[in-house]
């Protein structure tokens, strides 16, 4: 049963927008995570912040609790597949994990050419790029098309307020960010969890279009997935049932995942350039209800709404004084 959309309104008074835990350790703030370090172990605290075009827009209802489920239930699922860095999930806003560096490198797996932002595929091709990081593309692709094969397109890690780029496998060991066994010890992770991420998706009645995962080194020297995986955060669904038709009419794919803020804000001439316009109320629920959807059609449970003041809760559930 969908949840009741006045619960979703009043919770936008309530959202988790800043968080102060010093107790918790040493506090990197992310675009949406709140990360406390202490004792070899990361404390990440997802907030409602809502992050697109590299720039944090506001906050929804929810988001926090929908990420943090979602990446709970995929590290689980994915745990015998690729090692992950996950410990506990003590509060619905709150993973506790293993510390580990982070690989300068965002690894983004694209089945099907689409999107809307400056590092895009689709946005490269309409501008008749057909090397896209080192991957040759055929003529003729419309958008929204499904490519030949899932492909690995890598960005850059951008600066808070820069934007990410997209490169190549040669560019990346040019530069010297990763090693080339590092690289494709990563890649061969990547395609094994999106591959089977892409199999779940469809069971449910899902697409999963693309997705960027986070890739960290333990302690060992190992690598692990980290920080979140398959969220519509980090990830594009498509309702599979009438993708094709609405391919074929040159019409968008219905989704369930962030690109609807992404449209709206660039609907409005917003493509991450300068101060981005406030999200109406009404962009604020409709977000969270899809938020929402896609998590109880991915996991195959009923999102449960914490509606508590979150930063209290958090302090109760991680025993904060």
């Amino acid at each position: 049963m969908p949840i009741d959309e006045k619960v979703i309104r009043a919770q936008l008074g309530k959202t988790l927008d800043k968080t102060s835990f010093p107790e918790l350790g040493d506090k990197y703030e992310g675009k949406v995570r709140d990360c406390y370090v202490r004792d070899g172990k990361r404390a990440l605290v997802v907030t409602d912040r809502l992050s697109a075009f590299d720039v944090v827009l506001g906050t929804i209802p929810f988001k926090g609790q929908v990420l943090n489920q979602m990446t709970a239930f995929w590290f689980e699922a994915t745990a015998d597949i690729a090692p992950n860095h996950v410990i506990n999930v003590p509060d619905p806003q709150v993973m506790v994990a293993r510390e580990c560096k982070l690989l300068p490198v965002e690894f983004v797996m694209r089945a099907y050419i689409t999107g809307v932002t400056s590092t895009s595929i689709w946005t490269h091709y309409q501008q008749g790029v057909r090397k896209f990081c080192g991957h040759d593309l055929p003529d003729g692709l419309e958008k929204n098309q499904k490519l030949p094969k899932a492909l690995l397109t890598p960005s850059t890690k951008a600066e808070k307020g820069e934007h990410d780029r997209s490169v190549s496998r040669a560019e990346i060991l040019d530069m010297g960010a990763l090693s080339a066994e590092d690289f494709d010890r990563a890649a061969e992770m990547c395609a094994r969890v999106f591959a089977f991420g892409q199999g779940e998706a469809l069971r449910r009645g899902l697409i999963l279009v693309d997705t960027k995962y986070e890739i960290g080194r333990r302690t060992d020297g190992s690598l692990c997935f980290i920080d979140e995986i398959h969220t519509p955060d980090s990830s594009r669904y498509w309702y599979a049932d009438d993708y094709q038709a609405r391919f074929d009419r040159g019409e968008e794919p219905r989704g369930l995942d962030k690109e609807y803020v992404r449209r709206t804000l660039a609907e409005q001439g917003y493509r991450g350039d300068g101060p981005p316009p406030p999200l109406t109320d009404e962009v604020r629920v409709e977000a969270a209800r899809r938020y929402i959807q896609v998590c109880e059609l991915v996991t195959g449970r009923p999102f449960v709404p914490d509606t508590d003041e979150p930063n209290a809760r958090i302090r109760r559930n991680l025993k904060i004084v």
